[in-house]
Parts: C-alpha cells; structure tokens; sequence
C-alpha cells in the first residue's frame, strides 16, 4: 500500500518522549525492505536535534549509526531493523484497548523505538553504566546481500565492537538467547532413465536417494546445553523431488536437508556432520552441495555484561532462541548477543500486526534499570 504523502505527513520524531509514541510514528513511517530511507532520514534527524554532547553519529546508506564514548569497561550494543515485510492495508497504525495494530509493531519498529528511546535518555546520563551503541540497519527482511548490517560488518567493522549485542527482535519481553545455525544441503542421486515395464534396463534415481533419506528419519538429534540453557538441534529433509512420468524409472532424485544446530558448532562442523552422518562422501552416483549456510551465536549469559539484563528481566524468563537471527552476525565476531524486545513473535508479518502496549513500556523499563547504575 502507498500511501498519499497528502494524506499523512511522516512525524517529527521524538526520542526522549514516550516508546509507545514513538513505536506509533515509527511504523506511521511506511519502510518496506528497500524503501527505508525516509525512516533513516527521520531516525538520523532525530538524533542530530538532540545535539548530544560527545555521541559520534554516522549515517551509511540506509542505516542511522550512534554511539556514546565516556570510556566506560563495556560496552552494550543496541541494534534492530528499520525495514518491515510489505505493507498489507496496515499502516498508518491504529491503537484500540490498549494494543497498537500495524506493520512492524512486533517486527520490529516496537523494538526499536524502546532501543532509540534508551539510547537518546541514558547516551549523557550520570546513571549510565555501559558505553552504548546504537544500530539502526535497513533491508532484514529480504535477502541476506542485501542486510544493512552485513553492509555496516564489512564497511564498518569497529562500529560492531561490543560486549554484548542487543537485538530488538519481538521476544515477548523475554531474553532469547543467541540463536541456532542453520545449513541447508542438497542431496542428488543420479541414474539411467527407462520404461517402467523393463525397469531392469534403468537404475531408478529415486531408489539410489532412499537409504539417505532412511539415515536422516533414523537420525537422533543432540540436545546441547550453553550457558544453562538448551538448544534443540534438528536434521530434517524439507523438500524431495523424483519422477518424470508414471511409467519412467526416473534418473535423477534430489532432496533438500536442513540441519539446524547448536551455536557451538561452526558452520563447516555442522557441514562435516551431516556430509558424515549421511555418508555422502565418496558415494557412487551421489552428488551433494551447500545451498545456503548461516552461523549460529552463543548467548553470552555468563558474561559480567549480562547480569544485570538477567536481573531485571528475571532468570525464570530466558530461553534458548530457536531459528536463526542477525545475532548471528555478532557471533561471527566474537560478540556474544540477545534477542530481546516487545511483541509476540507469532504476529510477525501478518496483516493484524499487534503489540500490547504494555509490553513496550515494560521492556523500556528492564532496558533502563539495566544500563543504569
């Protein structure tokens, strides 16, 4: 949906007002995954106003950069996506009974209006106990080429320094702590091709492919425990294909295999486990190669940094995060990272978008009794 710039003017953003305010303008801001620049413009506007004294801002394409340097032992990183999946009759937002309706409320403009609210209240604080950082990134949503983190990670690297990584994914207000990896391998077995009623005269591809898809059914996955909390891996074929006519041998069968793994193995462990576990080395009349591979990230709760999140939120209220997130990418430099924010994950991406108000302003709080001496 665009909508008519005559309609609906994008508002002034204030950072140092309510979240809730903010998490409503914010997503009043149309920002589908490539259209982020007028969210940026704003959210960099924003910060430049409130002329904090000593905070380094850096725009980047379509990402808005701050940072405080008071030289504090550690530092806490904030960070969240400004893009949204595409709209779907659901901007501008509507509040009723206390839940504010829209796209991005859970994923994640909620989140980051807590982030951007904190980082704009504590960045000169005399309360503030860590240096922060504040990363506001475009394109999450859509292809990994085009994530404004990945882009901030190779251009600017020393801006993703920190001793913990905040991410604003919807959480519920919980901590979900770090996140799986994920590899996705495709499995071929290739054979000769003839008629049904001579199938001697073929080699059936789809006959080759089943004792594989016999080991992963058969497969028992691991359950690891980090930082007392327990990642569930998982080996799992998501997509098979074989056949060209119902009386043909086919000569080729292929099948996807997904492995989800614990964030303590790295992405060519969790590749030399399945090629393994599978047997697929060496195999005659069987080729494998990678599709897609994304690392996990260890969750970092025994680190100093972290106790103070794990108070205010409480230790009751922590899990492992099952799928994969940017975390990852924090991971991949040595900084532990949370997902952590407002909203039920399971409204992500619908055309009821929702999130309790509430939960914006609990989050606000455990975010500030945190950072805060």
């Amino acid at each position: 949906m665009q909508l008519d710039q005559n309609e609906k003017i994008a508002p002034e953003l204030d950072l140092l007002g309510d979240p809730i305010t903010l998490t409503q303008h914010l997503v009043d801001i149309p920002s589908p995954s490539g259209e982020e620049r007028e969210i940026a413009d704003a959210i960099e506007a924003a910060l430049r106003k409130l002329n904090l004294p000593g905070v380094e801002i850096l725009r980047f394409n379509n990402n808005v950069l701050a940072r405080t340097n008071r030289g504090f032992a550690s530092r806490v990183m904030l960070a969240g996506h400004i893009d949204t999946v595409p709209i779907a009759d659901n901007v501008p937002s509507r509040t009723e009974d206390g839940i504010i309706y829209g796209c991005g409320t859970v994923d994640m403009k909620s989140g980051m209006a807590v982030y951007l609210n904190t980082f704009a209240v504590l960045a000169t604080s005399e309360d503030l106990k860590y240096d922060l950082t504040l990363i506001a990134y475009e394109c999450e949503e859509v292809s990994a080429h085009r994530n404004g983190l990945g882009h901030i990670q190779k251009q600017y690297p020393e801006w993703l320094n920190a001793d913990i990584a905040l991410l604003g994914e919807p959480t519920g207000g919980w901590i979900e702590a770090g996140c799986q990896g994920n590899i996705r391998i495709k499995v071929s077995a290739h054979g000769v091709r003839a008629h049904s009623a001579r199938s001697w005269l073929g080699d059936n591809a789809m006959h080759k492919l089943s004792p594989y898809i016999a080991k992963v059914a058969a497969y028992e996955p691991l359950q690891v425990e980090i930082d007392g909390l327990t990642y569930r891996e998982g080996l799992n074929i998501v997509h098979c294909e074989s056949g060209v006519a119902t009386n043909v041998i086919p000569d080729l069968a292929w099948m996807y295999v997904n492995f989800r793994f614990a964030p303590n193995r790295l992405i060519d462990e969790a590749i030399a486990h399945v090629v393994d576990t599978l047997g697929l080395e060496g195999a005659e009349g069987i080729e494998w190669e990678l599709e897609d591979a994304a690392g996990g990230a260890l969750p970092g709760l025994g680190k100093e940094v972290t106790q103070g999140l794990i108070e205010a939120v409480g230790r009751e209220k922590i899990r492992a995060k099952y799928g994969w997130t940017d975390v990852s990418r924090f991971s991949e430099m040595g900084v532990p990272a949370l997902n952590f924010g407002s909203g039920d994950p399971s409204f992500a991406h619908k055309r009821d978008e929702q999130c309790p108000v509430e939960q914006i302003t609990e989050v606000a709080d455990i975010l500030r009794a945190y950072l805060s001496a």
